[in-house]
């Protein structure tokens, strides 16, 4: 088993020279980074309070972070949304959540906050191993929507949870029909949240015109292809002078919607 340890250590250490814990009990997060220095010898910063955190993290560019789930100082599910819709390099990064208890109603309020992880107090080499080889040896999409930004939720992969999957989409490969509704539904969400947050919607727009080009070229749907370029191309146009209109995106978005209409309500 030890042998085994080291080997995924050993695979994962490249992902894992920087690591941020965000955590107000001095002890514990020194206790974290002791295992975390004996696995791997990680660089390790550490941040008692969610503010702190942040501006750590925009320091250092952590390449994974740990963050207490609830204490007076530290909020895990917030930290997370906050670092999810910011603007650091690192608004990827795997988020670990860190517990005493692990509710299923605690780990669902972590998971559609971005986290990618939970581990369990008191935990072992062995959960650490586990965690850290869940968030970087076995990748996940990224969703970049207005209601979630983070990791694919249907990868969610925490040991904790036994719950059922009840999405349509949580299949092992949702069919490209499906991932083609998907992804217009949370088209149709940004454009009508323009004025609200335009950054976000700009964020998710370009993701879901990025997916939908892919998925045209994979089922060789030219019809789509053209109609996603069109707003697609808009969007780049507007991304570096940050003039994202919600009424020249609808327009340009005509085309693409009117796919959606007919063919989105078909794959559902």
């Amino acid at each position: 088993m030890f042998n085994q340890i080291a080997k995924t250590t050993q695979r994962m250490s490249p992902m894992l020279r920087r690591v941020l814990i965000v955590d107000p009990q001095p002890n514990s997060a020194r206790m974290l980074g002791e295992l975390l220095r004996d696995m791997c010898q990680p660089d390790l910063w550490m941040a008692p309070t969610n503010a702190k955190a942040l501006k750590m993290a925009d320091k250092v560019d952590p390449q994974v972070i740990f963050c207490e789930l609830s204490s007076d100082t530290v909020d895990g599910a917030a930290f997370t949304r906050a670092l999810r819709r910011g603007r650091l390099a690192c608004r990827q990064a795997p988020v670990i959540l860190v517990t005493h208890q692990a509710p299923a109603a605690a780990i669902l309020a972590g998971r559609d906050a971005g986290a990618h992880e939970f581990v369990r107090r008191p935990y072992t080499v062995k959960d650490l191993t586990r965690r850290l080889e869940a968030v970087t040896l076995h990748s996940r999409g990224w969703v970049e929507a207005m209601d979630y930004v983070g990791p694919d939720r249907r990868r969610f992969n925490s040991a904790e949870y036994q719950g059922p999957l009840k999405r349509l989409s949580d299949q092992p490969a949702p069919p490209q029909a499906v991932r083609i509704a998907e992804a217009l539904k949370i088209v149709r969400s940004a454009l009508s949240a323009i004025d609200r947050d335009p950054t976000q919607a700009l964020r998710a727009l370009l993701a879901q015109t990025t997916e939908l080009t892919l998925a045209a070229s994979e089922v060789s749907d030219n019809r789509l292809a053209m109609a996603t370029n069109e707003l697609h191309r808009y969007l780049f146009e507007v991304a570096g002078a940050g003039g994202l209109n919600a009424a020249e995106a609808s327009r340009r978005a005509q085309s693409l919607l009117g796919y959606g209409g007919r063919d989105a309500r078909h794959a559902a």
